[in-house]
């Protein structure tokens, strides 16, 4: 079963994250998790500048370690780098001081203030502490672009169905996302709709 927006417990879960941005009028706020990849990043930030559209990125700090030409690039175009752990460790069965310890060792390549957890999976002890520290981002609506199985077709469709004010989409910046496929009309669709695109900070 696909959740497209998350369970109502994980609010009360984690009080302080962000899932949605509550006051937002007609805004919403791309994100993309994983990169930087050198297959997926130049072509999404070529759509986002065709529309003069901006993003977060939540970043891996290996692929950023090993792609720092392509963080400086995201960063060039006006949008946001925030950290996605430096590996993609899940952590319902991570350690929390090995989780954590992650987060931190991708800090100096992505972000010290800005966070999404991988998979976004974290016990509540992971998030106590690093609550203390950053700004965790969860999300509104995920479209599973990531999925082989859902046509960009069907992505559409559910993105034009689903998207509310202040929804926080996140989206995925690798080789295996079919997001190239289907970003620049979904932009076009949501401006015809009186959207406008913002940008999430630490």
């Amino acid at each position: 079963m696909r959740l497209i927006r998350p369970s109502p417990f994980m609010r009360l879960l984690f009080p302080e994250a962000i899932f949605r941005i509550e006051e937002a009028e007609k805004e919403l706020y791309l994100t993309f998790d994983d990169g930087p990849d050198p297959e997926s990043t130049p072509g999404i930030l070529d759509i986002l500048e065709e529309h003069d559209a901006g993003a977060s990125f939540f970043c891996l700090g290996e692929a950023a370690e090993r792609y720092p030409e392509l963080v400086s690039r995201i960063k060039s175009n006006g949008n946001v780098v925030g950290n996605h752990g430096y590996r993609h460790l899940n952590g319902w069965i991570t350690n929390t001081s090995v989780y954590i310890r992650n987060i931190n060792r991708a800090a100096g390549f992505t972000s010290a203030n800005l966070l999404r957890p991988p998979y976004g999976r974290m016990r509540p002890s992971q998030y106590r502490e690093l609550i203390k520290n950053y700004r965790i981002v969860f999300w509104d609506l995920m479209p599973y672009d990531f999925d082989s199985s859902m046509s960009a077709e069907t992505i559409l469709k559910l993105l034009r169905k689903k998207i509310r004010p202040g929804s926080i989409i996140v989206l995925h910046d690798s080789k295996t996302s079919s997001v190239l496929s289907f970003l620049g009309e979904f932009i076009r669709y949501a401006g015809g709709e009186g959207y406008t695109f913002r940008i999430l900070t630490g």
